[in-house]
Parts: structure tokens; C-alpha cells; sequence
């Protein structure tokens, strides 16, 4: 069920012929600001991508939308019998217009740096790449442009994944719905590890309302929502709680609007995740009794749900796809090792529904989310290879497909 000595040989000699066109494609989409609330910078990216899924046989579909970037859907069809495989990835980052100008893409010695370089313009060109050596080799098995042994693939790359996905949340659902399995692009750990599950998250904004009053004449008459949100924030803190993998950050608290005054609205933003739902649940009934508590009398507050990931926790159904990973890594020369991780992505919403999941395919880099940013070059022919061949080893698994 793996695939052969010849087509891997293959695989990995054209991504390493590739690698080239890899770095340049990697160069252009990491110089273009899109943070996930730059709608034409999102929207340049899903452009690029959705004209390369068509050059090498793709189906593209823009689903628009009127404030955060279009979604890409791009269907490969093929045979009527094969599995039907997801492939995810975002384009976006979380970076502020102007940041590909102050520090653009640069190689230094073995590493490429630059805003999104890991997270995740990457994995989004491996994704690609892997497809494209596919259906581009005869070595492999594939002559250009005929059917390969899936029933479709199916790469949606979404606009919104750095928010929480609001918009592009439905559609894959509506794809994981018509999927047997889904490979999600995020790059691999530091350490080269792949993810097989991940943290749930719920973010929460607490608006809480007090009453204005004279800080100098009065202060007794007024209720300050700014003291009742500084309690809120201790004790959402001692939500925390290692040991079952509960974590709560309020990280933005606002409130107030002149020092005389003493003040009557305040807002926390809460970052709370935990490793299984069960404990997510827990978490947020205890979040929602702290909000339904105040310290400061007749200060209340209101918990709006601004996003949900619910956790990928490790499928059964899923090991089947690590084996088949771990196959082909170890016949490529490397050990692969899955791992848990506290952030969320895209796989939570897949796993979520039952779809067997990988995550963390793509080449391997670090310091996401910072200046720091970085990719192992050497790491994108072994990752894109390794991506190449497990897509072989799921078309040719007939329990990869539920189309019996």
C-alpha cells in the first residue's frame, strides 16, 4: 500500500529539481502583506494560488466573501472509487500592513525568514508542489492529466484561519461532509514532529457595564467595571490548570474613558483551550459562573462567543494515516514522530467531525507569529516528498475510502 522505491525516487528528484521555483513562488507570497484583515492582500494570495491549482488541473471556485478574503476551493476528480481527500490550507497571517516591506523574504545560510514564511505560506507550496509531482510524473505513475487513484482532492485555502475561521469554517464542513480523510498544511514542529491532535479554543469577549459617577464629588455613587474586570481577570486566571491542559488568558482588557471618571463600561478578550472537550466544557461553565458573580455590587456582565474550535483529539480512524506516514518518512530516511500541541487550526474542525486528521505536513520551521519567523530549507524536497507519497499511500489503500 506504499509507494514504490521508483515512484518515491521519483517524487523527491523532481521536488528537488523544483526546489528553485519552490523559493521563488515562497518569496512572492511571503512579500505580500496578508493579515487576516487585509482583504486584498488575502484575496492577491488566494488568486495566486487558485491560478496554480488550475495550471496543473484544478477546478477553481472563489467563494466570496464581503469584508475577510475570498475562500479557494479547488477540485481534482478522478476515479469513481478512490477515497476522497481534504487538503487545508490558510492565506493568511497575523501581521499588519506594511510588515512584508519592513522585513521581507531573505535566506540566511540554511534558513528563510520573513512574516508568514512558516505560518503558513509553506505549507500552503507544499500542498501544491506535492500535487503537481503527482499528476505531472509518468515515473510515478501519473501521466499528465490522467485520473489518479482518488475519487477527488479537494485543497481549500482559507482566508480567515488566523480568526478562527468565520467564514470559511461552513465551507469546509460543507467539503469534510463529502470527505473520507483530510491532510491539513500547517508546517511541521520545530523539531520536525507532525501534529495529530490539538487544544480546542473558545475565544470570549466579557463586556461588562458598571455606573458613571464624579471620581472626585462622588465616587461612592458610581460602580467601576474597570476594579470588577480586574477581579474577573484573577480568578478567570486560576482557570489554569496543567494538569488536565486547561489554559485561560485574558489578553486585552479595556475600559474607561477619562481618569475623573469613575468608569462604567469595561471589556476582557479570553483565550480559553483545553485538550479535550469535555474539559473545554468544564472550563467555560466555570468561565460563564465567574461572569455571573460580581465582587463590585450591581456591576454586570455579558459573555459573547467570538470563536469556536472544539479540540482535535486523536482519532482511532486517524492512526491509519500516521502509519502510512511514518512508512513512507522512514523508506525517505528520516524517523517522523506526531505530537499534541496547544494551538488550534483548521484540523480541529475536521477531527471534530469525525474525519480522520493530519496535521503539521508541511516543511519545518519555528517562531511563528514573530519577526523571528523561520523555514529549514533543507526540510521542503523531504516534507514535499513526504506529502507526494502519503497522498500515493492513501489512493492506493482501499480502506482509505468509505466508496466501497
Amino acid at each position: 500500500m506504499t509507494p514504490t522505491d521508483k515512484q518515491l525516487d521519483a517524487l523527491r528528484a523532481w521536488s528537488q529539481d523544483q526546489l528553485p521555483r519552490f523559493i521563488e513562488d515562497l518569496r512572492t507570497l511571503v512579500n505580500t502583506d496578508c493579515g487576516s484583515y487585509t482583504k486584498a492582500g488575502v484575496d492577491e494570495v488566494g488568486r495566486w494560488t487558485g491560478a496554480a491549482l488550475e495550471r496543473i488541473g484544478a477546478k477553481v471556485d472563489y467563494r466570496a466573501s464581503a469584508e475577510l478574503g475570498d475562500t479557494v476551493v479547488a477540485r481534482f476528480g478522478g476515479a469513481p472509487q478512490g477515497p476522497s481527500v481534504l487538503l487545508i490550507g490558510h492565506l493568511d497571517t497575523v501581521f499588519e500592513p506594511g510588515t512584508a516591506a519592513e522585513r521581507p523574504f531573505r535566506i540566511e545560510g540554511n534558513r528563510a525568514y520573513g512574516p508568514g514564511v512558516t505560518d503558513m505560506k509553506s505549507g500552503l507550496l507544499a500542498g501544491i508542489y506535492a500535487i503537481e509531482a503527482i499528476r505531472a510524473l509518468p515515473s510515478v505513475g501519473q501521466p499528465a492529466g490522467a485520473p489518479w487513484p482518488f475519487h477527488s482532492v479537494v485543497f481549500v485555502a482559507n482566508p480567515d484561519e488566523e480568526i478562527g475561521s468565520p467564514v470559511s469554517s461552513p465551507i469546509i464542513r460543507e467539503v469534510a461532509a463529502e470527505s473520507d480523510l483530510c491532510l491539513v498544511l500547517e508546517c511541521a514542529r520545530a523539531n520536525g514532529d507532525i501534529v495529530s491532535s490539538r487544544k480546542g479554543i473558545v475565544d470570549l469577549r466579557l463586556r461588562l457595564q458598571g455606573r458613571a459617577a464624579h471620581a472626585g464629588v462622588e465616587p461612592e455613587k458610581g460602580r467601576s467595571a474597570i476594579l470588577e474586570a480586574a477581579y474577573k481577570t484573577i480568578a478567570l486566571h486560576r482557570l489554569n490548570d496543567a494538569g488536565s491542559g486547561v489554559s485561560c488568558t485574558v489578553g486585552v482588557l479595556r475600559g474607561g474613558s477619562r481618569p475623573n471618571v469613575v468608569p462604567e463600561e469595561a471589556m476582557l478578550e479570553v483565550d480559553l483551550r483545553a485538550t479535550s472537550r469535555a474539559d473545554l466544557e468544564a472550563a467555560e461553565a466555570r468561565l460563564h459562573a465567574i461572569a455571573d458573580r460580581s465582587t463590585v455590587p450591581d456591576v454586570t456582565t455579558v459573555v459573547e462567543v467570538m470563536g469556536r474550535h472544539w479540540p482535535m483529539e486523536k482519532l482511532e480512524a486517524s492512526e491509519r494515516l500516521l502509519s502510512h506516514a511514518r512508512r513512507v518518512a522512514e523508506r525517505l530516511g528520516f524517523p517522523l514522530r506526531d505530537a499534541a500541541t496547544g494551538g488550534a487550526s483548521d484540523a480541529n474542525t475536521t477531527a471534530g467531525m469525525g474525519l480522520p486528521t493530519l496535521d503539521g505536513l508541511g516543511p519545518i520551521g519555528g517562531s511563528d507569529h514573530s519577526p523571528a519567523e523561520y523555514l529549514e530549507l533543507d526540510s521542503i524536497v523531504p516534507r514535499v516528498t513526504l506529502l507526494a507519497g502519503l497522498l500515493l499511500a492513501i489512493g492506493a489503500d482501499p480502506e482509505s475510502s468509505l466508496k466501497k
